[in-house]
């Protein structure tokens, strides 16, 4: 299948976040945060830790600089600037997942910008559902995970008046002053998404912090 096709669960509302103006970090011209020299940067998941596909192995990316457009549906202008690294994962179907990381200038800050993703992400339902009448959104609360200094673990269903439906599961967490977001997504509804597998990847996330 072509790769568009396997990217389609975070393209289809990235595209529309995006055609509606939404920036990915702060305004133009905003200096970035201070964050820590690169030779700190915490370590990435890997394919073989994300939530098990049945059918397709997962392919991880590059790691790369930058907050990732994958996450623009949730996370757009509210995201504060700061120097974001990234890595985009694949399957050979229709499953896709990303995860950014941000090392702050102190676990002050750290904490803040934390507090302030998961809140974005508690209200993207309806920021969707303000700004594309054409789509439904639900998210969904699944709890805390006791990891390091914390990680909060949510879920996202969309469906649109053409009929396609999404599933995404969305994960903050932070260790001291690193921020890590965690995302997962496919065609379907809260029933279809590996909750549990993917409180697993989240732990192993922050524990990889540092």
């Amino acid at each position: 299948m072509p790769r568009p096709a396997r990217a389609a669960t975070f393209a289809t509302l990235t595209v529309a976040v995006l055609a509606a103006g939404t920036a990915l970090t702060a305004p133009a011209g905003a200096a970035p945060e201070k964050t820590a020299p690169r030779s700190a940067a915490p370590r990435f998941l890997a394919a073989s830790e994300l939530p098990p596909h049945p059918w397709s192995a997962w392919t991880a990316g590059p790691v790369a600089d930058g907050f990732p457009v994958e996450l623009a549906f949730c996370l757009g202008e509210g995201v504060p600037a700061y120097d974001y690294r990234h890595r985009v994962f694949h399957t050979e179907l229709d499953t896709g997942a990303v995860q950014v990381t941000v090392v702050t200038g102190s676990a002050a800050k750290g904490k803040a910008l934390a507090a302030l993703l998961d809140e974005e992400i508690r209200g993207c339902a309806a920021r969707i559902e303000g700004t594309d009448p054409d789509t439904e959104a639900e998210g969904r609360y699944y709890g805390s995970l006791p990891v390091e200094e914390g990680a909060e673990v949510h879920g996202l269903h969309t469906e649109t008046s053409w009929g396609a439906t999404d599933v995404h599961l969305l994960s903050v967490g932070r260790d001291g002053r690193t921020v890590t977001v965690v995302g997962w997504g496919q065609m379907g509804d809260f029933g279809d998404a590996p909750v549990s597998a993917f409180k697993k990847t989240t732990r192993k996330a922050v524990e990889k912090l540092y």
